[in-house]
C-alpha cells in the first residue's frame, strides 16, 4: 500500500507563486510515475503535469511554461513549482502515484487564486 500526502496549498494572489509537495510513503517502486491533477468546482479532474522516476516530464499543453514539475527520489516527494497564477487555476490539486497495475490518489490540497 501507497500513501501520499499533500501539502503547500492556500491562498495566494493572482500573478503570485506557490509551491505544492506531494510525500508518499509504503511499497514504492523504483520506477514509477508521479504526477498531479486538479479539479475545478464542477469541472472533471485534469493533469497538470506528470514525472517518471527517470526524471521524464510530461505537461498539459495549458500549464507549460508557467508550472514546473519535479521530484526527489530519495524522499520518494514530488514537487509543483506554479508561477504566474490565475484565477483559473483555483482547484483542489491532488497526488498521483502509479506504478506497475497500481495507482494511488492524495486527499488533495485546496489552491485559491483571488484577484
Amino acid at each position: 500500500q501507497v500513501q501520499l500526502v499533500e501539502s503547500g496549498g492556500g491562498l495566494v494572489q493572482a500573478g503570485g507563486s506557490l509551491r505544492l509537495s506531494c510525500a508518499a510513503s509504503g511499497s514504492i517502486s523504483s520506477r514509477n510515475v508521479m504526477g498531479w491533477y486538479r479539479q475545478a468546482p464542477g469541472k472533471q479532474r485534469q493533469l497538470v503535469a506528470d514525472i517518471m522516476s527517470g526524471g521524464s516530464t510530461n505537461y498539459a499543453d495549458s500549464m507549460k511554461g508557467r508550472f514546473t514539475i519535479s521530484r526527489d527520489n530519495a524522499k520518494n516527494t514530488v514537487y509543483l513549482q506554479m508561477n504566474s497564477l490565475k484565477l483559473e487555476d483555483t482547484a483542489v490539486y491532488y497526488c498521483r502515484l502509479a506504478q506497475a497495475t497500481q495507482e494511488y490518489w492524495g486527499r488533495g490540497t485546496q489552491l485559491t487564486v483571488s484577484s
